[in-house]
């Protein structure tokens, strides 16, 4: 496994390795602080690519004023140790400095899918998603790119981004890895106290809830609001529990449910914080009409 910090020799050993090999490449981008679902995404691009490209990098673009930057978990050691049992070939680590060297005049801006959910509680957060994620596809051109579906709303940005630009690219969503009781992996999670962390499982008890309601029912007979319901009353029966949202839309095109297809995917959708700590899960179903 390599590890490399400047984008020309990130370039360089991509484009050796395509002269000399006809797979494909297949790349993770990562702010680091790996977990068991970052390594799954790593293991499915390592079951499909010949060469594996992970990026760690805490982007600075997508932190609002008064968010985590500063503070983002960060152990350089323990994400190469878990990209090495992962297989993975190369390790692109730059700096800040490296990736925006002057102040950032282009950005990407995606529209319509990016109003709602995390777009309307963090403005500006999905413009420095999709301006530091085309910038890691020019650099790596990798053939495949995995994202993990516990953040959908990131999914749904950047496979539309890839659609409107033509970028040459493969998305592959995969799905969100939890703990034995439920709750969704993440980076975040070593804030909570034994506390938070304990009534942090409202969040895939509701869902879960939400999902035996409308099991075998058509999309007809059941509405988003009474979904909505459902899900808050739960969250709500933990004391430490601050929603931020909890809503129920059309996936991956982030509309109002509507009824107007034979099959509709939607998705039920949550942000709430727990102390300081703010977590997001999800939960995208296919409802006949």
């Amino acid at each position: 496994m390599e590890v490399v910090q400047t984008i020309a020799d990130l370039r360089a050993r991509v484009k050796a390795y395509r002269r000399k090999n006809d797979q494909s490449v297949g790349f993770v981008p990562t702010m680091g602080f790996l977990h068991d679902g970052h390594a799954s995404l790593l293991q499915k691009a390592r079951s499909q690519s010949g060469l594996v490209v992970l990026s760690i990098f805490v982007n600075p673009l997508q932190f609002g004023p008064g968010e985590d930057f500063e503070r983002y978990p960060r152990n350089a050691e323990k994400d190469l140790a878990v990209a090495e049992a992962a297989g993975v070939d190369i390790v692109f680590m730059p700096s800040v400095d490296e990736m925006y060297p002057t102040p950032t005049r282009t950005t990407v801006s995606v529209s319509e899918v990016t109003t709602r959910l995390c777009g309307a509680s963090r403005p500006g957060h999905f413009d420095g998603v999709a301006t530091v994620v085309s910038k890691l596809f020019h650099i790596v051109q990798p053939d495949q790119a995995f994202f993990g579906l516990k953040d959908a709303q990131q999914v749904a940005v950047i496979e539309q981004m890839v659609l409107d630009l033509n970028l040459p690219v493969e998305i592959v969503p995969c799905p969100t890895l939890r703990e034995n009781d439920g709750l969704a992996m993440s980076s975040r999670n070593v804030y909570l106290s034994p506390e938070e962390r304990q009534q942090a499982l409202v969040l895939s008890q509701s869902l879960q809830q939400a999902k035996a309601f409308i099991e075998g029912k058509s999309a007809s007979s059941f509405t988003s609001q009474e979904l909505e319901i459902l899900v808050r009353d739960h969250i709500q029966t933990a004391p430490l529990a601050v929603i931020d949202y909890a809503e129920v839309l059309s996936y991956p095109t982030l509309e109002p449910f509507e009824h107007s297809h034979s099959i509709t995917t939607l998705i039920i959708a949550l942000a709430v914080k727990f102390g300081k700590t703010r977590l997001i899960d999800n939960l995208i179903l296919q409802v006949r009409k």
